[in-house]
């Protein structure tokens, strides 16, 4: 919900340029903190998670036109320097797949990595209040806020880029013009698009039809809330359960973060520790 799919040259220069010299920051912050610890060693999960990402991120749940992120996952088990890197290596792949334009991969970058932080944030500020043996319910009721809040920072973006310009954005079952919904099975539940994006330019639909296609802050806004809800609450609940699974199997790499200090050497990596 909160990938940014705009295409190239809609949203206006200082924006994008903006949101690329943010992420460079932060991912060059991030890579210093991570270099200061034995994050060398993580490099598999964050392949992991980043691989995950990606994959759920290109499939779109038809009916709610939502694609589920994985990234308040990806953030409790990352941390925040590691989900930094992480977020930045996601939205680059998805760019070149053709999920968003590369001048707003800046921006996505900042969006899905601020995701990721906020929902390890407020899941920690959860289990300080509930408790270790609430891992499951922190991280659905994180999960929710997290993208509640992640949303609005997309709708202010595109607001930002211009009231007036368009904003595509794919929406499911619910036509745009009439904020109703159609048969929400005519094509399937489920659509994947690893290899192919949905990024369209005006040239791609006839007279007419891209008033539907291309909304304005006010209508995506409208959009995205209508939505979102329900994709935000299928999302709480993945994340529920594989947080309550990893938090009973694997307690550490969620309640302590991948980054924890190590009290023991890791047989062939000599070159580690001291």
């Amino acid at each position: 919900m909160s990938h940014i799919h705009i295409p190239d040259g809609v949203l206006p220069l200082w924006l994008w340029v903006a949101g690329w010299i943010a992420a460079i920051v932060v991912v060059t912050v991030a890579g210093r903190i991570a270099s200061r610890s034995e994050a060398r060693r993580k490099v598999p999960l964050i392949g992991v998670v980043a691989a995950l990402m990606i994959v759920a991120m290109s499939s779109e749940i038809v009916p709610l036109a939502y694609h589920v992120n994985l990234s308040v996952i990806g953030g409790i088990l990352l941390a925040p320097a590691l989900s930094a890197i992480t977020a930045f290596i996601v939205v680059l792949v998805l760019a070149m797949l053709g999920h968003g334009g590369v001048t707003v991969l800046g921006l996505n970058a900042i969006v899905i990595g601020a995701e990721m932080v906020i929902g390890w944030a407020l899941f920690h500020a959860v289990l300080r209040a509930l408790g270790r043996s609430r891992a499951a319910i922190g991280a659905g009721v994180a999960t929710v806020f997290t993208l509640a809040i992640t949303t609005t920072l997309v709708v202010g973006i595109v607001w930002l880029g211009g009231a007036g310009e368009a904003a595509e954005r794919e929406t499911g079952a619910l036509d745009p013009a009439t904020m109703r919904f159609e048969n929400p099975f005519a094509e399937g539940v489920f659509e994947f698009g690893l290899f192919g994006g949905k990024d369209h330019g005006p040239d791609d639909y006839e007279d007419g039809d891209e008033a539907g296609r291309y909304l304005s802050a006010g209508r995506f806004a409208a959009v995205v809330y209508t939505l979102g809800p329900a994709g935000w609450l299928i999302e709480a609940l993945v994340t529920a359960g594989i947080i309550g699974y990893v938090a009973r199997v694997r307690p550490k790499m969620v309640f302590e973060g991948p980054l924890a200090e190590e009290h023991h050497r890791i047989p062939g990596d000599e070159s580690g520790g001291h």
